[in-house]
C-alpha cells in the first residue's frame, strides 16, 4: 500500500494551518507550525502572492494531506462523488469521513489518522465481529465496530480514548467507550468538518477545470 512516509510537519506549514496529523502534538507547543508558521524551504518567509489554480491546487493538496490519500485515490473519491445525487463536493467528504481509518479517528479510538491506520492494516479492528485490514473500507449505516481484545489494551490506545474527552465525538457515530465499540449510526455533518477548516468547493473547481 503506497502512502507518505515524509515528514508531517512539513505539510501543515506547507498549508498554511494545521492539518491534526500527529495527534495531541498539534495541540502543544511542540508543534512545528506554532514555532514556525511560515512555508518550509528556503523562501518559505516571503511573500508570496498564489493565483486563482494555486489557490485551488493548495486547497486541494490540503484536503488529501488531512485523509492520508494519495492522489489517485483521492481522484477516484471526486469521481464517485461526482456521480452521486447531492453536492459534489459535500459527498466527497462524507466518502472520505466514512473511510474506515477515519472513523477508528473520529471515535477517539486513535491519536492520529496514521495511528488508526496502523491499527487497521494490524487486523486490530473488527466489523460486525470480522476482522477488517483495508483502512480505505467505507463504511455503511448500521455496521458496528470494535477494537480486537489485546487492542483494547494498547497505551496509545487508552491515551487516545483519554485525550478524546476534551474534544466534541461526532455526531454521526454512537461510541461504547467502555467497551472500546461504535455504531454508524448516519451520514457526516457537513458543519463538524471544520478542522482544520475545509473549502471543498475549491476541490471540486479544480478537478472540472
Amino acid at each position: 500500500m503506497a502512502r507518505y512516509v515524509g515528514p508531517v510537519c512539513k505539510l501543515c506549514r506547507r498549508e498554511g494551518m494545521k492539518l491534526y496529523l500527529k495527534g495531541e502534538r498539534c495541540y502543544s507547543e511542540k508543534c512545528a507550525f506554532t514555532r514556525r508558521p511560515y512555508p518550509p524551504g528556503q523562501h518559505g518567509q516571503g511573500r508570496i502572492k498564489l493565483s486563482e489554480y494555486a489557490v485551488r491546487l493548495r486547497e486541494k493538496q490540503k484536503v488529501r494531506r488531512v485523509y492520508g490519500v494519495l492522489e489517485r485515490q483521492f481522484q477516484g473519491y471526486y469521481q464517485e462523488a461526482s456521480r452521486r445525487k447531492g453536492r459534489t463536493g459535500e459527498e466527497m467528504l462524507s466518502l472520505l469521513e466514512r473511510r474506515l481509518d477515519n472513523a477508528v479517528y473520529r471515535a477517539g479510538f486513535a491519536g492520529s489518522r496514521s495511528e488508526a491506520r496502523q491499527l487497521v492494516r494490524h487486523g486490530h479492528v473488527k466489523i460486525n465481529g470480522k476482522r477488517v485490514d483495508i483502512p480505505s473500507y467505507v463504511l455503511r449505516n448500521g455496521e458496528k465496530l470494535e477494537l480486537v481484545e489485546e487492542a483494547k489494551k494498547f497505551a496509545k490506545v487508552l491515551a487516545a480514548v483519554a485525550a478524546s474527552e476534551k474534544r466534541n465525538p461526532a455526531s454521526w457515530i454512537e461510541i461504547d467507550k467502555a467497551g472500546l465499540s461504535f455504531t454508524i449510526k448516519g451520514a457526516p455533518a457537513r458543519e463538524e468538518l471544520n478542522e482544520p477548516e475545509i473549502r471543498e468547493q475549491l476541490v471540486v473547481e479544480y478537478y472540472s477545470r
